[in-house]
């Protein structure tokens, strides 16, 4: 016996756990609480159902009335305790609050029903965990549902007598609830409204217990033997007779203790039921139910045993998808942040290196929009003649050159490289917004960030200081680069250049013509074809420095600002952290309470399985 109720109150604890933890079904697949026997209590309003509950706890507890009285399910848990402790109620919604006074307890059932239904007729299918801790009891948890009923009195909804048939279907439909089918002895077992669901949901019946109440009741000269002895209807599970306290005791308030030993005295001197006294009561419908359930339990350990497995696997994936606990310890802290931002480096090289959509954006900055913007640049404006002349005309000042406008070349030419900065600051910028780009996205995509808001800030504040320090340098890097060709002209190239003055077609022609040309040159100083060819070698020169800036840009953009920002990126930021209290650590780490919540919850279902699973290992097989 002593194995039996260890064995029946692991369930029993399992199950208050299950509870406590808020994991008791409703999802997608069978929860733990599911998987373990539960009893429902069914039958007809008016049935005795209340009664044989008190009866089964031994304490007069449920409220009591007419018409439907049990308007929400009652999941009650008993507890078996020493029987040197005083006995005592607790509600899941109150958990901390401990009820030795059983009046109380029906006023608490009374006030939580009206807290969801309100003080009408209507029900919910929302439960009430009740546990009881009493050395009277046997461990067993029973479901007092809502009585069947057949018809809508006034102030219930039409659709009232449908609802709760469905309410109690919901639970009895569960291959693991035992049925405690409650018919009134003094009426017609054909019509019982607990054996009519029960033959629907358990046709074979092997989960269905019946029980009859009211046998004190009947008529004079008539017996209830042929349904308890089976021959009206059989069971798989003998039938159980229960008498209940008459209205007279509950008003006198006989104590249920001695309303079991009253009922006991009953059957034993029952000229009728006398040589089945034995089995019949209240408490031998305890240990009947009791036996069975230790029957159900040994065969469903298997189930229940893969069930607690799968669901192990699953909450342990569920905690290293969101995260395992962290260490209070500043060490343990400093290693986390520094886990954490290695693994957002990796995100970050991954979209450089092409592991991940994004660097290829850096590439098109280089192959499309530099040479665009090259193309765009206003030589054509620069090199005009009227601007050429202009130009040579102010750099050789009172004194024309001899020979070429030396001056006039570097004047023009310093003028077009100028022009080069734009697109060389505009590649520097367009790589630095690609790079904050691609921080943001790692930052997104690091899974195991997603847990710390205030460590991604700060990750994302420490590369855009990075990213802002290499941009700076890069900046540097390309203007000295425009600045260096104009610092010194690649000689051989003019060398090459016919610096004469080009001649015109017709210097052989006649008197008059030459006379024409030295009035226009007197004019005119130069001429147009003579400025033109300046205007040719100075933009030649600047092509092949536009060919030589388009090719070393990149490369500048990429060594100060891509490359440093695969190498150095957080380096600043892990000397700061280095240097971090305590305090500020765990600040960083602070996590979206709700997600918090969320792993502690999970953690205490994990506890629960592995401790469920060891200790029915442990009491099963002794």
């Amino acid at each position: 016996m002593a194995r039996l109720e260890s064995l029946i109150g692991l369930v029993n604890r399992i199950q208050r756990a299950c509870t406590v933890l808020g994991d008791h079904g409703g999802g997608d697949g069978m929860s733990l609480w599911e998987a373990l026997p539960t009893v429902a209590v069914v039958g007809g309003q008016s049935s005795g159902k209340s009664s044989v509950l008190e009866s089964v706890v031994g304490r007069d507890f449920l409220p009591r009335g007419s018409g439907i009285v049990t308007r929400r399910p009652l999941v009650l848990q008993l507890h078996q305790i020493e029987a040197n402790r005083s006995e005592y109620a607790e509600f899941l919604h109150c958990p901390k609050k401990k009820f030795t006074d059983f009046a109380s307890v029906r006023k608490e059932i009374s006030d939580e029903t009206d807290r969801i239904t309100g003080k009408s007729k209507q029900i919910s299918n929302i439960p009430i965990h009740l546990s009881i801790y009493s050395p009277n009891v046997v461990n067993l948890t029973l479901i007092d549902l809502p009585g069947l009923t057949k018809v809508a009195v006034e102030g219930q909804p039409e659709s009232i007598v449908e609802d709760i048939e469905n309410m109690v279907r919901s639970y009895v439909e569960k291959p693991n609830c035992i049925i405690l089918a409650i018919s009134p002895a003094n009426q017609d077992i054909a019509t019982s409204d607990a054996i009519k669901l029960a033959r629907e949901v358990d046709p074979s019946g092997e989960r269905t217990f019946g029980v009859l109440t009211k046998l004190d009741l009947m008529d004079k000269g008539t017996n209830a033997l042929d349904v308890i002895e089976g021959r009206s209807y059989r069971l798989q599970h003998p039938w159980v007779g229960i008498v209940n306290r008459s209205q007279a005791d509950i008003n006198k308030n006989v104590d249920m203790i001695a309303a079991r030993r009253k009922e006991q005295e009953y059957f034993e001197t029952s000229p009728e039921y006398g040589h089945l006294a034995h089995k019949m009561g209240s408490e031998y419908l305890a240990k009947l139910l009791s036996k069975h359930l230790e029957v159900v339990i040994r065969q469903r350990i298997p189930s229940i045993i893969a069930l607690i497995n799968k669901t192990i696997d699953e909450l342990n994936a569920e905690l290293d998808r969101i995260g395992r606990p962290i260490g209070v310890d500043s060490g343990a802290q400093l290693y986390t942040i520094l886990e954490l931002c290695r693994a957002f480096d990796r995100v970050f090289k991954e979209h450089l290196d092409g592991g991940r959509p994004g660097g290829d954006r850096i590439y098109k900055v280089f192959d499309h929009q530099l040479p665009a913007a090259l193309k765009k640049l206003p030589f054509d404006r620069h090199l005009s003649v009227k601007n050429v002349q202009k130009v040579v005309s102010e750099a050789d000042g009172y004194q024309p050159h001899l020979i070429a406008p030396e001056q006039g070349y570097r004047r023009l030419i310093d003028g077009s490289i100028v022009y080069f900065k734009g697109p060389a600051e505009a590649s520097v910028d367009a790589v630095h917004f690609v790079l904050k780009e691609l921080v943001r996205k790692s930052i997104a995509e690091t899974e195991e960030l997603k847990r710390f808001p205030t460590l991604q800030s700060d990750i994302a504040a420490a590369s855009t200081e990075a990213l802002e320090r290499f941009r700076d340098e890069s900046r540097k890097t390309v203007t000295r680069l425009v600045e260096m060709e104009s610092s010194y002209l690649t000689v051989e190239f003019f060398r090459k250049l016919n610096s004469e003055p080009e001649r015109t077609p017709n210097q052989a022609g006649s008197k008059a013509d030459k006379h024409s040309k030295e009035t226009v040159q007197n004019m005119d100083t130069f001429g147009d074809n003579y400025l033109r060819r300046i205007a040719s070698n100075v933009s030649s020169y600047i092509n092949m420095v536009c060919e030589t800036l388009r090719l070393s840009i990149p490369k500048a953009v990429v060594h100060c600002q891509v490359r440093e920002a695969k190498r150095n990126l957080l380096n600043l930021f892990y000397t700061k952290i280095g240097r971090q209290e305590k305090e500020r650590l765990g600040a960083m780490l602070d996590e979206d309470p709700a997600l918090m919540e969320r792993r502690t919850n999970i953690a205490k279902r994990l506890e629960l399985y592995k401790s469920a699973r060891d200790e029915i290992d442990s009491v099963a097989w002794k």
